[in-house]
């Protein structure tokens, strides 16, 4: 069923999939895909990372169990495993916050050498980390170098995610970093996003 195994070129046998297994919560399934990613065929390898994140975005139970297996990935060669094993964890990060707050290091150092949606789907895991009082204190200084040092085209989107996470013990760095970067904004509609951003935690309530 897989949209290599059909000749298709397009993801909507991976999408229509995920949704069959996701609705049946079919365990079999997810344990073949799993199983698969290693796969000798890169094709079939990319598709089962694809249904694999698709059903973790609407029940990410489902695929929590293979926390160590989507890890792994991240050391992987193949692109396409790793931006995809990262958007399967940053699904799960709730559910397996102990596991993943082990590796927190990794995520970061992948995310600094890793494509655009590598990076988007860390920041999203270390903002989630560092909502849980127990791994703040771990996740909270990965986060703030993501925040100092990515690509002005992402950091409002980092930023926009920061409001839920704002304590009256870390809106000072988050403030201050934030603040460090509005130079380097080139574009007006940017800085205007993280101006935003910094209005609401200066007037947040912990």
């Amino acid at each position: 069923m897989l949209a290599s195994s059909l000749g298709r070129r397009d993801e909507g046998p991976n999408v229509e999939l995920a949704q069959r297994i996701t609705k049946m919560e079919d365990n079999g399934a997810i344990k073949e895909l799993v199983e698969n990613l290693s796969n000798n065929k890169s094709d079939v390898q990319a598709d089962c990372i694809k249904v694999l994140y698709e059903i973790g975005d609407k029940k990410p139970r489902l695929i929590s169990g293979f926390v160590r297996q989507f890890l792994a990935l991240l050391g992987s060669k193949n692109n396409r495993l790793v931006w995809g094993a990262m958007t399967a964890l940053d699904s799960i990060t709730l559910e397996k916050p102990a596991a993943i707050g082990d590796n927190l290091a990794m995520i970061a150092e992948i995310a600094n050498t890793g494509s655009v949606i590598t990076r988007d789907h860390a920041v999203s895991i270390l903002t989630k980390v560092a909502s849980l009082r127990k791994y703040e204190a771990k996740a909270l200084p990965l986060l703030i170098e993501q925040l100092e040092n990515c690509p002005g085209n992402q950091l409002p989107m980092y930023a926009e995610g920061l409001p839920p996470i704002v304590n009256d013990g870390n809106r000072g760095v988050f403030m201050k970093t934030l603040g460090s970067r509005l130079g380097s904004l080139e574009k007006e509609s940017k800085r205007k996003r993280v101006e935003k951003v910094m209005k609401q935690l200066s007037q947040r309530n912990s």
